[in-house]
Order: C-alpha cells, then sequence, then structure tokens
C-alpha cells in the first residue's frame, strides 16, 4: 500500500529557491497542525486541567483517563505504523473525531450521573489520541529543516498551547460569578470544547502528506517510500531493541506521568473553581514561553548540534530541580491532602506563591517535551522513522499517564506522588545527555548515512520487504 506518492510529473526535488508563504511549506503545515492541536488536545488539556475533567468527585475522570491513557499506550505504538500506510490526513481526522466525544461525555455526566459514557469515551480517545499525535510527530520532527527544528517545535507548541490559554478562559468566564461554592463546570463550557474540537476535526483535511512538502530550499521533506502492515508490524517490534528508543523511555514515561499530580492535587485541590480556569490560561501560556524558549536555544545557542543538545539537557535539568524543589515546600503546606480554605485570585499574597508555582510547572512541562521531541527530530531524517519513533515516544508516555490516574485513584499520598515525579524526571536527564552525546551528529548527511544503512538492514530483515 501506498503511503504517499509524488504528483505526476514532479521530480523528487524541486530546484531552486522557495519564498514566500506557500500551502505546501514546513511553515504553513506546521502551522496547520498546530491549529488542529490548538482546537483539540490543547481544549481536552484545558479540559483535563480543571481537575476531574470539571467535576467535583475526581473518581470518573480518573477511570476516564486511565482508559484514555490505556488504549493511547497501544495506539500510540501503532500509531506511527498508521501514519505510514494512512498518510497524515486520514489519520489526523480519525484521531481528531475522537475528542468532542469525549467532552460530550462530561456533558451527559453533569445530567446522568453514570460513568459509563464518560469511561467509553475515554478508551477511544486513547486510540484517537494515539493516531493524531504520531502523525503530529512526524509532520513536525520531518517537515522542517534539520537547521531549524527547534523552532517549528517551538510555533507548533505554541499554538497548540494557545488552545490551553483559551480553553481555560472558558471555564473561567462561564463559571466566573457562579462563586466559590461552585464545584462542576456548567454545560456552556462542555459546549464550547466540542465546538472547537469539531474545528480542529475539519481542519485536518487540509493537511498535505510528506511527499508534496518543499521547503524553501527546494528539498522534498521525505522521499517517496511505500509500506505494508507487516513491515510497519515488524518495525515497531523492533523499537523496542532500539538502544535509541531505551534511552528515551523514562523521558517518555515521565512526560505526562506528573499531570495528574499537577491537575488534581494542585490546581484541583487548593483553588477556587473560576481561579483553576484562570490557573490554565497561565499553566498554558507558560508553556509557550518554554518552548519558545528552549527552542531558540536548540537551533541558535551554538554552533555545534550536539552541543546545543547537551546544553539543552543541563538548563532543562537545573530548572526542573528547582521547579519540583518548589512544588516540595508548597507539599508540605497539607501533606494530608486537604485544604479547607480555598485559594480565590483575588486573594492577594497568599494566591501568589502556588500560582507561581503552578505556573512553573507548565513551564517545565513545555521545555521538557520539546527537548525530547528535538531530540528525537535529530535522530534521522525520514519521517517514516520519525512517526514510528513519535509512536514509541507517545504510547510510552501514555501508559505512564495510565499508571498515574490509578496511582491518583487509589489516594496514595501527594508527597509519594511528587517524590516519584521528581525522580522520574532526574533519572531521565542523563539518558538524555548520552543519547545525544552518542547519536546526534552535528552534520545532516551522517544523520542521512546512519538513516540510510538502517534502512537498508530493515529491507533485508523485515517479513516483507519495502514494494
Amino acid at each position: 500500500m501506498a503511503v504517499e506518492e509524488l504528483p505526476e510529473g514532479e521530480s523528487p526535488a524541486a530546484p531552486g529557491k522557495r519564498g514566500g508563504l506557500r500551502y505546501n511549506s514546513p511553515l504553513v503545515q506546521v502551522s496547520l497542525i498546530g491549529l488542529v492541536c490548538f482546537c483539540c488536545p490543547g481544549m481536552f488539556n484545558a479540559l483535563s486541567g480543571l481537575g476531574g475533567g470539571g467535576q467535583l468527585d475526581h473518581t470518573t475522570a480518573d477511570n476516564a483517563n486511565t482508559a484514555l491513557y490505556a488504549c493511547f499506550a497501544v495506539f500510540g505504538v501503532l500509531g506511527g505504523g498508521a501514519h505510514n500506510l494512512l498518510g497524515p490526513r486520514i489519520t489526523l481526522l480519525i484521531g481528531a473525531l475522537t475528542y468532542p466525544l469525549y467532552a460530550a461525555s462530561f456533558l451527559y455526566y453533569n445530567h446522568r450521573r453514570s460513568q459509563t459514557f464518560p469511561v467509553t469515551a475515554g478508551a477511544l480517545l486513547g486510540a484517537g489520541a494515539g493516531l493524531l499525535w504520531a502523525a503530529q510527530g512526524a509532520i513536525m520532527t520531518s517537515y522542517p529543516p534539520p537547521s531549524r527544528r527547534g523552532s517549528y517545535i517551538s510555533l507548533f507548541w505554541c499554538l497548540f498551547n494557545l488552545g490551553g490559554v483559551l480553553g481555560g478562559l472558558l471555564p473561567f468566564s462561564f463559571n466566573y460569578h457562579r462563586g466559590a461554592a461552585a464545584a462542576s463546570v456548567n454545560d456552556g463550557t462542555y459546549i464550547a470544547f466540542m465546538v472547537f474540537m469539531l474545528v480542529g476535526a475539519a481542519l485536518t483535511l487540509l493537511v498535505l502528506p510528506p511527499a508534496r512538502i518543499v521547503r524553501d530550499d527546494g528539498t522534498r521533506a521525505t522521499r517517496v517510500t511505500y509500506s505494508s502492515v507487516s513491515t510497519e508490524g515488524w518495525e515497531i517490534l523492533k523499537l523496542f531493541a532500539n538502544w535509541r528508543m531505551l534511552l528515551v523511555l523514562p523521558a517518555a514515561w515521565a512526560s505526562n506521568f506528573f499531570y495528574t499530580y499537577q491537575f488534581n492535587n494542585v490546581n484541583g485541590i487548593l483553588f477556587t473553581l473560576r481561579t483553576k480556569g484562570l490557573n490554565n490560561v497561565f499553566y498554558w501560556g507558560a508553556q509557550m514561553l518554554g518552548s519558545a524558549g528552549i527552542g531558540y536555544f536548540l537551533d541558535f545557542g551554538f554552533a555545534s548540534r550536539r552541543k546545543r543538545g547537551l546544553f539543552g539537557v543541563a538548563v532543562v535539568a537545573v530548572a526542573g530541580t528547582a521547579i519540583w524543589g518548589g512544588g516540595l515546600a508548597n507539599q508540605l503546606r497539607y501533606t494530608d491532602g486537604k485544604w479547607d480554605h480555598l485559594i480565590d485570585f483575588k486573594d492577594g499574597s497568599s494566591y501568589a506563591g502556588p500560582f507561581l508555582l503552578y505556573f512553573s510547572y507548565g513551564l517545565l512541562d513545555a521545555m521538557f517535551q520539546s527537548l525530547i521531541y528535538w531530540i528525537i527530530g535529530a535522530l534521522a531524517n525520514d519521517s517514516q522513522i520519525l512517526s514510528r519513533y513519535v509512536g514509541f515516544y507517545k504510547g510510552v508516555q501514555s501508559a505512564g499517564a495510565a499508571v498515574a490516574w490509578q496511582v491518583d485513584t487509589h489516594k496514595t499520598s501527594l508527597m509519594s506522588q511528587l517524590i516519584v515525579n521528581w525522580v522520574l524526571t532526574t533519572v531521565s536527564y542523563p539518558l538524555l545527555a548520552l543519547l545525544v552525546f552518542l547519536a546526534v551528529k552535528d552534520d545532516d548527511s551522517s544523520v542521512s548515512s546512519v538513516e540510510d544503512g538502517k534502512e537498508k538492514d530493515s529491507k533485508l530483515s523485515a517479513p516483507t520487504s519495502l514494494h
């Protein structure tokens, strides 16, 4: 089955410089996938960031998210193969359509207190999100020119998290006058989320396949390749023995594990309902700043790409240690998990400290994940290989998240949750540094040559060779 084909009469590389704002340029296509994620995962993040999916009792959201991330773990790994078989447009569309269904399940739960619909919708969203993020990762890491990959990752991350910013304003504005006693968000909040998510699904129809993308220097984003189900299955299995992916594994596990603690047990416990929405505006806004900062550094910090990667790991490690240290100081104030007087944004000095901590958590998340995407993107230039790498990353990431939601459901002490999160991220830093040192090359041609050799090996060893 063909993954992508060149338009008839076009050569694999278009000669000469191509400027301007073109529909088939990496800039427009990465911006487009950013808008898709603005509307779908961005709004989902805003909903999750309220703690408990906007409900007073977190149990339903915890169970729905466990189902979500358990399915995400499977379909995240399989998503790279699905992308290589179906192409980005169909893969993204199928994935995006599961997001409004999830929001609709909580609208239903506002009226019928049954967990069946939210948990089922969570499982379906897990499958859909696995497809969407595998396609997104392949686009974001393979479409841009290698020398500007960090900047394009930052562009995507800013657009994506702008969805969380706007999504945070929705519950803040819709629930502003409901007072501190309000516990669950109103119907209008869920309906607004659904509308944005449906728009995002429609935008997926505008995404172009890799072979149609022409960079400004005239080169194409990827060569024309073909794939089959047996080939993709074999290549996915090989990822679990790939030393590069094994070094990424702890970082992948940690990168969504901390969301449960931050959303449910910091924002969800300490603040009034309207303040939770306002906090999310700044949490996702901090992600835009963090991604822009680390992305600029990873592209322009040093002449050597390997040195930029190593210093990037060091910067994130120092920031992470400081921020989790602040989290420990805050957690010591409510070790029993109870906070009697909810904090409102109008409370002044008592609001400032917890707010700054939650803002910093968002900053660190973006820096950490942008760094991982940059490292993965530096491992290869081919969209098929990168889609599998990103699928593996998202699958492991989601498996960690599924465990984290169940850890919270079983009422594990908040101090234990914080320590586990801190340890997981800390362990990942030296392994990422080792991966950069061993696998990130300063010359793109050396990446391509390693990649080409790997492709030749895979053709000989796969049960069914590429046709």
